[in-house]
């Protein structure tokens, strides 16, 4: 039976690659992100086993939503990949700009707090798995860095989530690129990691066998 996994931030870079991957690998998968032109070209790209499911990933009800749509059109659901997130445009803290910090926070944190609470109830009936991009910034401190702070929380709950997962057969994967080549930046980056390397991380762990739980993937741009 064709799986389904569902991808919060898959309207470009990392999100887009990874929807790429896995529907090449034969899964379905569902598109949220805000943008609804880049969505439905997305899932015209994809074909027949792509949904485009515009909405707000710092909107609770949006994403439940999003994923009742993509189980009522699919059948079920086997994975959830949290991928959404953004920088802050102010480094420090002393400089920075509490509303943008609450911004972020209410993306980089509730966003994937939410998606794991809306999909949780259907992938426990496929012993499925839950994804959610961390970064290099989640393990090392960074001077100044509130967009690193949030990442250190993202480490930390994808480790308390896999423990409550594994109680049921469920697996909780957090994948933590270096710098990567997308629209994060303003600037490209040519010589860093690319979209697609950290998709692969993250299909990795997805066809693993019942077996393995890979609790993270930590990629750096080579040097």
């Amino acid at each position: 039976m064709t799986k389904t996994l569902f991808i919060t931030g898959a309207s470009t870079g990392i999100g887009a690659a990874t929807a790429h991957a896995a529907a090449k690998a034969g899964w379905n998968v569902g598109l949220f992100a805000r943008s609804e032109d880049k969505l439905n070209a997305l899932a015209a790209e994809i074909g027949e086993n792509a949904l485009a499911l515009p909405g707000d990933a710092t909107d609770y009800n949006a994403q439940k939503d999003a994923i009742g749509k993509l189980v009522d059109k699919f059948g079920g659901l086997d994975a959830a990949f949290a991928n959404a997130g953004r920088g802050t445009s102010k480094a420090g803290t002393e400089k920075g700009d509490p509303q943008d910090w609450k911004e972020m926070v209410d993306l980089n944190i509730m966003g994937a707090l939410y998606t794991a609470h809306a999909a949780l109830p259907h992938l426990r009936k496929t012993t499925g798995q839950y994804v959610v991009t961390g970064s290099a910034a989640g393990r090392r401190h960074i001077q100044g860095s509130i967009y690193g702070s949030t990442k250190w929380f993202i480490h930390g709950f994808a480790g308390n989530l896999a423990d409550e997962m594994a109680e049921w057969g469920g697996r909780c994967m957090v994948v933590s690129p270096g710098m990567v080549d997308t629209p994060f930046f303003d600037e490209a980056k040519p010589d860093k990691l690319k979209p697609e390397d950290v998709a692969n991380a993250v299909m990795h762990a997805l066809t693993s066998p019942a077996r393995a739980c890979i609790r993270e993937i930590h990629l750096m741009p080579t040097g």
